[in-house]
C-alpha cells in the first residue's frame, strides 16, 4: 500500500467539519453569543495551552486523565491542552478581572479529549459556556438555567427537560465521615450508575465510619428520579438535616421558575461532575439528547485565591448541531463574472448590503455550490438588476 494512502486519515474521534455543518456551527456559535451579551456577559478568551501545573490546578483527576500533554520547545515545561474552559475563566475572575461585584463571563472555543466522554461523541467539541461570579443566592443559579434555555430555544430545539440534582444531599448524608478520596468516588460513581448492589457493598464496608441513617439515605436516593412528586417523597424519606432541606428548597423553587414551556425532573443520585459542583446541577435534554450541562460551582476559583460564588453550564456546539435538522441552503443571488465597472459596483452594492452574490467563472456555469441560487444579477435596459431564476 503506498505511504500516502493513510497518511491524511485523522485520529480517531477527530474530524474535519464540512461546508454545510460549519456554517450552522457558526451560525449557532454567533447566536448563542449575542444571546448571551444579551444577558449583559462578557466575552473572554483563555489560550488552548497552558503551563500543565496551571491549567489542572484544583480540577481533579478527572480532568488529567482527560488532558493532553506535551513538552514546550522553549521552556522545557509541560503543557497541556484545555480539556475544560471554566478553570481557566475562573482564573481570569481572580487573577485578571478582580472585580468586587458580579462578574458575567462567556466563552467560546475549541477544547481537547483525551477520549470521548460518550459514544459517538468528538475528542475535539467546539465548547460554549457562561459563567457568573461574585453572587451567592439562588438568582444567580437560575439565571444559568435560563440562559442556558434561551441559547437552546434559539437554535430550535423543542420539547426542552431540565433535570435537577443537588450535591449537598450527599454532603449532608456524608458529613463527619473520614472518607478517602477514592473510596467517596467509588460511592458516588455507584449512585450515579444507580448500583444498588456496589452501594450495598461499599456501605457494608465502611460500617462505623458511615451512620445507619446516612446508609439508609444513601439507598433511598437511588430510587428518588422523576417529576416534582421525588421532591415530596424525599422529604418524608430523606434525614431531616438541615443541608438536605435546603437543598431539597432550592430545588422546588428553581423548578417553579424555568417556565411552563419547559419540562422538569430530578434524579438525587446523578452527581455527574461532582468534583466540580457545589450546589444545584443541572442537565438540559432535547432532540432525544442531553445538550448541556451546568450547576453551582463556588469551589473552582479557591485555588486561584479567591474563592467566589459562581455559577454557570456549557454545551458543545458541535454534538448540538449532530442532533439538529440541517439548515437549508442560504439564499445567494447567482452573477456573471466580468471586468466592466458597472457590474463591478452592482456586485459591491449587493454585498455591502448584506446579500450573497456568487460570481460564475468562465467555464463553471453548470456547478452546483452551497448556496441557494434563487435570483441572478442580469444586464436588462443597460442596467444590472437582480431578478427571480427560473
Amino acid at each position: 500500500m503506498p505511504a500516502w494512502s493513510s497518511s491524511w486519515q485523522l485520529p480517531d474521534q477527530i474530524a474535519d467539519v464540512l461546508p454545510s455543518e460549519a456554517r450552522h456551527i457558526e451560525e449557532l456559535r454567533r447566536l448563542f453569543l449575542d444571546t448571551a451579551r444579551s444577558y449583559g456577559y462578557e466575552l473572554v478568551m483563555p489560550p488552548l495551552l497552558e503551563h500543565l501545573e496551571s491549567l489542572l490546578t484544583g480540577t481533579g483527576e478527572a480532568l488529567d486523565l482527560q488532558t493532553f500533554k506535551l513538552v514546550d520547545q522553549l521552556s522545557g515545561r509541560t503543557l497541556g491542552l484545555r480539556a475544560d474552559t471554566t478553570p481557566q475563566v475562573a482564573r481570569i475572575d481572580a487573577h485578571l478581572l478582580n472585580r468586587s461585584g458580579v462578574a458575567r463571563l462567556c466563552y467560546c472555543g475549541p477544547v481537547l479529549h483525551t477520549r470521548v466522554e460518550r459514544p459517538n461523541a468528538t475528542r475535539e467539541p467546539l465548547q460554549f459556556g457562561a459563567e457568573i461570579y461574585g453572587h451567592a443566592g439562588l438568582e444567580a443559579d437560575l439565571e444559568a438555567q435560563l440562559l442556558a434555555l434561551d441559547c437552546l430555544k434559539a437554535a430550535k430545539v423543542s420539547d426542552l427537560l431540565v433535570d435537577m440534582a443537588d450535591t449537598r444531599i450527599v454532603t449532608s448524608l456524608l458529613a463527619g465521615a473520614s472518607l478517602d478520596a477514592h473510596t467517596l468516588a467509588q460511592l458516588h460513581a455507584a449512585l450515579a450508575a444507580k448500583d444498588a448492589s456496589e452501594l450495598d457493598s461499599l456501605s457494608a464496608s465502611l460500617k462505623g465510619k458511615i451512620s445507619p441513617e446516612a446508609c439508609q439515605g444513601l439507598k433511598a436516593l437511588l430510587q428518588l428520579y422523576g417529576d416534582d412528586k421525588v421532591l415530596d417523597e424525599a422529604e418524608k424519606i430523606l434525614p431531616a438535616m438541615p443541608g438536605i432541606q435546603d437543598a431539597l428548597r432550592n430545588l422546588r423553587w428553581l423548578a417553579s421558575q424555568v417556565g411552563s414551556d419547559v419540562r422538569v425532573s430530578f434524579d438525587l443520585a446523578d452527581l455527574r461532575g461532582y468534583a466540580y459542583y457545589s450546589g444545584t446541577r443541572f442537565a438540559i435534554y432535547g432532540q432525544g439528547a442531553e445538550l448541556a450541562r451546568g450547576g453551582r460551582y463556588d469551589e473552582v476559583g479557591a485555588v486561584f485565591g479567591r474563592n467566589r460564588p459562581a455559577a454557570g453550564f456549557s454545551l458543545d456546539l458541535k454534538e448540538l448541531v449532530s442532533v439538529l435538522p440541517a439548515r437549508s441552503l442560504k439564499a445567494a443571488i447567482r452573477a456573471p463574472w466580468g471586468d466592466e465597472s458597472s457590474l463591478r459596483a452592482a456586485i459591491a452594492a449587493l454585498r455591502a448590503a448584506g446579500e450573497t452574490v456568487a460570481c460564475v467563472l468562465p467555464g463553471h456555469e453548470h456547478e452546483v455550490n452551497e448556496f441557494d441560487c434563487d435570483r441572478e444579477l442580469v444586464l436588462s435596459a443597460g442596467q444590472w438588476t437582480v431578478q427571480p431564476r427560473n
